[in-house]
C-alpha cells in the first residue's frame, strides 16, 4: 500500500529512463557508481550489466499493448542479486522475483535496499529480482498528471490536508479535486495510461521469468503484490512454480474500487497498541495509563485537543503543524510497523499531550521545501503510478459526494480510520483513461503448484479472512498464520514463518493447515532484546543469521498507506 508520507527512498544504482515519450525505444541509463553513467538499448534479451556493488541491474523490452506485440514497447528495468551458487550448480534454483507492494512500489529499490537480507531468508540458491511494474518507478510508460516537479509539489501540498471528518467541506473538495485530476492525466496522456494494468504487469512478469530461462515463476508478493499474484495465478496457472502472497488484499473488492474490505481488522490493530502499552508498563510505554481503555480515552482526549487548538512545531530544518488530520495519520502510520513504530508513537503521542510536536512530525515526514531540478532524471512519483494503476485496474466510479458520503459513513462502520482510507474510492470518481477490456477475474485456479499464502492476526489493511478466501479458490493452497499486528509478515521477526517460507520456496515444503507462528519480539521492549536473544539461545548460528536478517528486513520494510 502506497503513501504520500516522506518516507526516505533510497537512491538506487541509477536505473531510470530518459526521453521516453518522444521514443518508442527509450535508452536505460544505469549508473554503475556515483559516476559513471552507460546507456543500453531496451532489447527483448536480458543483458545484466554490474550495479550497485554486488548487484545487476538491465533492462527487458516487452509489449505495451499485449493484442499488437509488434507495436509500441514497454521497457521493465530490472536488478538482481545473482545466486552465490551460479547457474551451473544443481542446487541453483533460478529468479525469485519480488514485489513490495503498493500500488506503485518500485521493486528495483526494494531489492537494492533489501536483497541481501531476503537472501538471507530463502537461501543462497535463488537470484533475487525486483522490477519497476508498467508505469512505476523507472518503467516506461511512466504516469505523469504534472508537468513539473513544483506543480506536483503544490498538487500534493493540498492533496492532503484533511482526515473526511475533519470539517463538513473535506469530502466534497476531495471529489472536486479528483475531477480536475482525472481532467490532467486524460489530458497529459499519450495514450500510454489504459496500459498500465496488473494483467499487463502479470504478462509482463511471466516474460520476464522467461527471459531469465524459467517457464514457470517463482515470486513473493506483499501487500498490492498479492493482487499481482492471484491475477497471474489466475491468468497462467500453470506457470506458477513457487508463489508466497503475503498480506494478502481481497482482490474482488480490489477490482471493484471498493477497498471496503482491508479495514475489517484495523481496530485488532489499534487494539494491540492500547493492550501492549498498557501491559508494558510506563517505563516502556511512554504513553502509559493502567489499562487499555485509558489509553484509549486519552488518545481520544488528544484527538480532541489537537482538533480544537492545532500544535505548531519548528525543528532546525522544517516547521509545521500537528493537527487532528496529522495526528490520524500518524497513528495509521504506526499501525502498519507496529513493532518498530509503537514505542516512538508512544513518546510522539507523551511529547504531544505536553505540547511538543516534533516527534510526530518526524514520524510523518518533516515537509521538504526544495523543488529538484526538473531536468534531473528522477523516479516519478508513486502517488501518479499508484492512481494511475488502481483506477485504471478497477470499475468505472461515477459517484455523487452525497454517494460517497454514504460509501465512507458505511465503511466508518468497520473502523473510525475510514476517514483516511475512503479517499481512494473518491479519487477515481473523476478517472476519465480506462483500460478496454482486461483481466479482472475470476480469481480461482488450479495452479501446477500450490500457493502459500501469509496473513497476521491483526493486519490494519490486509484482513487474514482475505487470506483464507483466496486460499479456497486455489485448490491445494495454505494459509499461514503469524501471530501479530501490523501489515505483512515481515513487519515482525518470527523465525518460524520465515523458515517455513524457506522450506516452501527450497523444497516445496507447505506448512500443516492451521499453522499459527509467534513472533520473536515485544511490541513494547522492556529490556534492550533481552526476551529475543533469550529465545534465540536456544536456537542454532544459522537460525540466529536468519533472525538478524529478519529484523534488518522489519526495520526497513515499509508497506505504505495509498491515501
Amino acid at each position: 500500500m502506497i503513501s504520500f508520507f516522506n518516507w526516505a527512498t533510497p537512491i538506487i544504482c541509477g536505473v531510470f529512463f530518459v526521453n521516453c515519450l518522444d521514443s518508442q525505444k527509450p535508452k536505460l541509463v544505469i549508473s554503475l557508481d556515483s559516476t559513471q553513467l552507460e546507456t543500453i538499448d531496451p532489447n527483448e534479451a536480458l543483458t545484466w550489466t554490474k550495479c550497485y556493488s554486488s548487484y545487476q541491474c538491465t533492462h527487458l523490452k516487452v509489449p505495451l499493448n499485449y493484442s499488437q506485440s509488434n507495436g509500441v514497447s514497454a521497457v521493465i528495468p530490472l536488478i538482481r542479486l545473482p545466486s552465490k551458487l551460479g547457474p551451473d550448480s544443481v542446487e541453483y534454483r533460478g529468479p525469485l522475483i519480488v514485489n513490495p507492494g503498493g500500488p506503485g512500489g518500485s521493486g528495483v529499490n526494494f531489492v537494492a535496499s533489501n536483497g541481501h537480507f531476503l537472501s538471507s531468508i530463502v537461501g543462497p540458491e535463488f537470484d533475487i529480482v525486483g522490477f519497476d511494474p508498467r508505469g512505476i518507478g523507472r518503467s516506461y510508460p511512466s504516469a505523469k498528471f504534472f508537468e513539473t516537479a513544483a506543480e506536483r509539489a503544490l498538487w500534493l501540498q493540498a492533496e492532503f490536508p484533511d482526515a473526511l471528518n475533519a470539517s463538513p467541506d473535506v469530502l466534497p473538495r476531495s471529489w472536486a479535486r479528483a475531477q480536475i485530476m482525472g481532467q490532467l492525466a486524460e489530458e497529459r496522456d499519450n495514450a500510454t495510461l489504459k496500459h498500465i494494468t496488473t494483467d499487463n504487469i502479470a504478462r509482463d512478469m511471466l516474460r520476464i521469468s522467461e527471459a531469465c530461462g524459467r517457464a514457470q515463476v517463482q515470486y513473493w508478493g506483499f501487500s498490492w503484490g498479492t493482487i499481482l499474484g492471484v491475477t497471474f495465478a489466475a491468468m497462467f496457472p500453470n506457470r506458477i512454480r513457487r508463489v508466497v502472497l503475503d498480506g494478502v488484499i481481497n482482490a474482488e473488492d480490489y477490482y471493484a474500487t471498493l477497498w471496503f474490505d482491508n479495514l475489517i481488522d484495523t481496530n485488532k490493530t489499534m487494539n494491540a497498541f492500547f493492550d501492549g502499552c498498557a501491559a508494558a508498563g510506563p517505563e516502556a510505554c511512554a504513553f502509559y495509563a493502567p489499562n487499555a481503555t485509558a489509553i484509549s480515552q486519552k488518545l481520544d482526549d488528544l484527538y480532541d485537543t489537537v482538533r480544537a487548538v492545532p500544535v505548531p512545531v519548528r525543528t532546525a530544518s522544517s516547521y509545521g503543524l500537528v493537527d487532528y488530520s496529522k495526528l490520524r495519520r500518524a497513528v495509521f502510520t504506526a499501525l502498519y510497523s507496529p513493532y518498530e513504530r509503537f514505542a516512538s508513537l508512544a513518546k510522539a503521542l507523551s511529547d504531544l499531550s505536553s505540547g511538543d510536536g516534533t516527534a510526530l512530525i518526524d514520524i510523518l515526514g518533516a515537509p521538504n521545501f526544495e523543488c529538484g531540478d526538473d531536468s534531473e532524471p528522477s523516479s516519478p512519483d508513486i502517488y501518479e503510478s499508484g492512481t494511475t494503476l488502481h483506477c485504471v485496474d478497477g470499475e468505472e466510479v461515477h459517484d455523487s459526494p452525497e454517494e460517497l458520503q454514504a460509501f465512507y459513513e458505511k465503511m466508518a462502520q468497520l473502523s473510525t480510520l475510514a476517514e483516511l482510507w475512503a479517499v481512494i474510492r473518491i479519487r477515481c470518481s473523476g478517472w476519465r483513461v480506462r483500460a478496454g477490456k482486461h483481466f479482472t477475474g475470476p480469481f480461482l485456479g488450479n495452479t501446477s503448484f500450490p500457493i502459500l499464502f501469509v496473513g497476521n492476526t491483526a493486519d490494519p489493511v490486509a484482513p487474514l479472512s482475505a487470506a483464507h478466501k483466496s486460499s479456497a479458490a486455489f485448490p491445494r493452497s495454505v494459509v499461514l498464520t503469524q501471530d501479530s499486528p501490523g501489515h505483512c509478515s515481515l513487519s515482525a521477526s518470527s523465525l518460524c514463518t520465515q523458515k517455513h517460507v524457506r522450506e516452501y520456496f527450497l523444497h516445496g515444503t507447505l506448512p500443516k493447515r492451521g499453522t499459527v507462528c509467534p513472533v520473536d519480539e515485544e511490541l513494547f521492549p522492556t529490556s534492550l532484546g533481552g526476551s529475543v536473544h533469550k529465545r534465540l539461545d536456544e536456537h542454532s548460528e544459522e537460525d540466529a543469521r536468519m533472525f538478524d536478517s529478519i529484523q534488518a528486513l522489519r526495520r526497513s520494510f515499509r508497506i505504505q498507506l495509498p491515501v
